[in-house]
């Protein structure tokens, strides 16, 4: 672990937030270990932000419109590590006293200690709890997601998050070729989230492989799924984008499961899950009382 004081926290056009640099999940296809990202190795030598809930107060105050704040986009903010520093738990804690959204992606289970904060962030404001699940098999997660909470444990936590009134969404992504791009894994996965009442699912049928990622992912794979590399290789070369054979099908196969269930997919449908406005409406004088 590696502290540093940050100079900025709440970045970008979508608010997107890291309190942490590195991973300590393990997961094989790991986009952020990409050298464009420049996190100094090793990945799992954590560099922690000490600063990041004063950074939040300082950058919060001055906001003159409500917004929602998203951690989670580069580095999970609920690895092991957080159990301890919770520097997570006190930027949420800020972002609720000033009045604004906030929004979480993950694969760990350790999110549930928050529901407190959002469910009060969301009587007010916008609070999206989102998970990571790429398989409903624990088992195969282990073998690529190692040090992430199971998915049996993630969909357990969306399901408490949406019984307490929160929105929850799942990001089914990367779809992995040969590993979980098939029909049976990705109705599984939507079936899942029907269960747990999610609301969204942002889905794909494509990884992606940079320098930085790749070298990792090959070395993996060789460990996990001997053999598997060389098809990697001959099919796909030094792409970044990685489509998974028979794309159309599979992405045919989650739309469709995701209309039968109700759940949202597309980009537009789910960007209003963001919004603090239409969360909470202005009543108008005709509707009925």
């Amino acid at each position: 672990m590696r502290e540093v004081q940050a100079k900025t926290l709440i970045l970008g056009p979508y608010h997107n937030y890291n309190v942490y640099r590195g991973c300590t999940h393990g997961c094989i296809y790991c986009d952020s270990r990409s050298s464009c990202y420049e996190i100094e190795p090793p990945f799992e030598d954590i560099i922690v932000k000490v600063n990041a809930p004063a950074l939040a107060a300082a950058e919060l105050a001055k906001k003159k419109t409500k917004i929602v704040c998203r951690s989670g986009s580069m580095c999970d903010p609920y690895m092991p590590i957080e159990e301890k520093l919770e520097l997570s738990r006190r930027v949420l804690e800020v972002i609720l006293k000033y009045g604004h959204g906030a929004s979480f992606l993950t694969k760990n289970a350790l999110a549930l200690r928050d529901l407190d904060l959002f469910e009060a962030i969301a009587k007010n404001a916008c609070a999206v709890a989102s998970f990571t699940i790429t398989t409903t098999d624990d088992e195969l997660a282990r073998r690529i997601e190692p040090s992430a909470s199971p998915p049996s444990e993630r969909l357990k936590a969306l399901s408490a998050f949406a019984e307490r009134g929160i929105v929850t969404g799942v990001w089914m992504t990367p779809v992995l070729p040969w590993i979980t791009a098939s029909e049976e894994n990705i109705r599984a996965v939507v079936a899942a989230c029907a269960e747990a009442r999610v609301k969204y699912i942002v889905g794909t049928t494509a990884t992606t492989m940079r320098d930085g990622s790749r070298e990792h992912f090959y070395a993996r794979l060789d460990e996990e799924f001997p053999g598997l590399r060389r098809q990697y290789e001959q099919r796909y070369g030094t792409s970044y984008v990685c489509k998974s054979p028979g794309s159309d099908h599979l992405w045919d196969v989650f739309t469709t499961a995701c209309d039968a269930a109700g759940i949202a997919w597309r980009e537009a449908d789910i960007a209003r899950f963001f919004t603090i406005r239409e969360r909470h409406p202005q009543m108008s004088l005709f509707d009925e009382m």
